[in-house]
């Protein structure tokens, strides 16, 4: 279990619920040697001091709605050779470091991305992408089970989730970090750019898999309708001054613009907003981008060392067991589920009824991975509707569609 030494990094900022869910993942985590950084706002700060690990983290308190100015805080104290960057709404597989970081041990790899599975934890949020030279993103097809090493061609970049990616420290030091300009969105995809214009290669991992729950937040709902607008404005207002030519910022503004509007109206559609919602947003997206072509793009000057030595968070070599169940049972189970979790093991629980009802997975607050859905349902929502099998035939087949991520072992 033993690796380069990483750092990972857990931004907060009003989700403190959230936020000691995905540190009970990360301490679940399979590798050796990492440490925890968590950079959170006061009620994040006193949940991370409240788990039974808190002594085991580097907690660092910050007040202001800046996302790059907070990564920026939480690489300056991380120590590890690697630093991995995860959301506070986001829980890892227990192999995730384990796939991640391992290209880095190819020297020209300086960047490393994982995929993303949506709320439902079975669907897929982000796989591969590139980034094309307006710095919008184009999916890619890759190895599913193996890393990619990519050097993009000139102008264009390889896109890096923001709450699944990692980084060289001294590389990403070199560059100066995150840009403060980008308050909210698009700070990862700069990096991305500017990675790729100083000729450095990144891997795609699809193994490094986290689950993102797309919790609520300050700039959008529960059901993901915009609150706000604002920040995304300024953030393509900004990238644009930093990455694209004069003459393209009016066309790709004017679609942008378009697309927002679109995704407001099918949001009005569907009951999440009034049309006076959709006017507003509009409006603050619109004093957005006129903010963003007159703010201030300092580079970060961030400190070549650490501001504290490597806290080595006490990783422990668990087992990964999957307990099979079924509703009449679900209760026991998933009692005795949570009593081997605390007992050191990592613990899925297969919740299957006799229906076709469709999979869904969750990390629970007891440290419990819970798969729920029909016999006869689908996981995978490529496959059919419907499919005839036996409950030990369907259990080996969901065993060993996340095996390799979960650390489960294959009978």
């Amino acid at each position: 279990m033993t690796g380069i030494p990483v750092s990972v990094v857990v931004v907060s900022r009003g989700r403190a619920d959230a936020l000691q869910r995905c540190l009970l993942g990360v301490s679940q985590l399979q590798y050796d040697p990492f440490e925890i950084v968590v950079v959170a706002d006061p009620d994040g700060i006193k949940a991370a001091g409240a788990m039974p690990f808190s002594t085991q983290l580097k907690l660092h308190p910050f007040h202001e709605a800046n996302i790059s100015a907070a990564r920026n805080l939480g690489l300056t104290h991380a120590a590890g050779e690697v630093v991995a960057f995860i959301d506070d709404d986001a829980v890892p597989e227990p192999q995730w470091l384990h796939h991640l970081v391992a290209p880095a041990a190819r020297a020209d790899v300086a960047a490393m991305g994982g995929f993303v599975r949506a709320r439902n934890g079975i669907s897929f949020q982000w796989r591969a992408r590139s980034l094309d030279a307006l710095g919008e993103g184009q999916d890619m097809d890759v190895n599913p089970e193996q890393a990619t090493v990519l050097t993009p061609p000139a102008g264009r970049g390889v896109k890096t989730e923001g709450t699944n990616m990692a980084f060289r420290r001294t590389t990403l030091i070199a560059l100066g970090g995150f840009d403060p300009a980008f308050h909210y969105f698009l700070d990862e995809t700069d990096v991305n750019m500017r990675l790729a214009k100083a000729g450095h290669a990144t891997a795609i991992v699809p193994l490094a898999e986290v689950h993102h729950g797309f919790a609520e937040n300050r700039l959008r709902t529960a059901t993901r309708v915009p609150r706000d607008l604002f920040d995304v404005g300024a953030s393509w207002a900004v990238f644009q001054r930093k990455h694209v030519a004069n003459d393209q910022r009016a066309l790709q503004w004017t679609r942008l613009r378009t697309s927002e509007r679109t995704r407001l109206l099918r949001h009005m559609v569907a009951g999440g907003l009034e049309p006076r919602g959709v006017r507003r947003l509009m409006r603050r997206l619109d004093d957005g981008y006129a903010a963003g072509l007159v703010r201030p793009i300092t580079p970060a000057k961030l400190p070549i060392h650490p501001a504290s030595p490597f806290h080595r968070f006490p990783s422990q070599l668990r087992k990964s067991t999957m307990i099979v169940t079924r509703p009449a049972h679900a209760r026991a189970d998933r009692a005795k589920a949570a009593a081997r979790v605390r007992g050191g093991e990592i613990v899925t629980l297969l919740n299957m009824s006799p229906t076709a009802l469709f999979h869904h997975v969750r990390f629970e607050g007891d440290g419990v991975w819970v798969q729920y859905g029909g016999l006869f349902g689908r996981s995978d929502r490529a496959a059919p509707l419907f499919r005839l099998t036996t409950r030990a035939r369907r259990a080996e087949k969901e065993r060993k569609r996340v095996a390799l991520q979960r650390g489960l072992s294959h009978k």
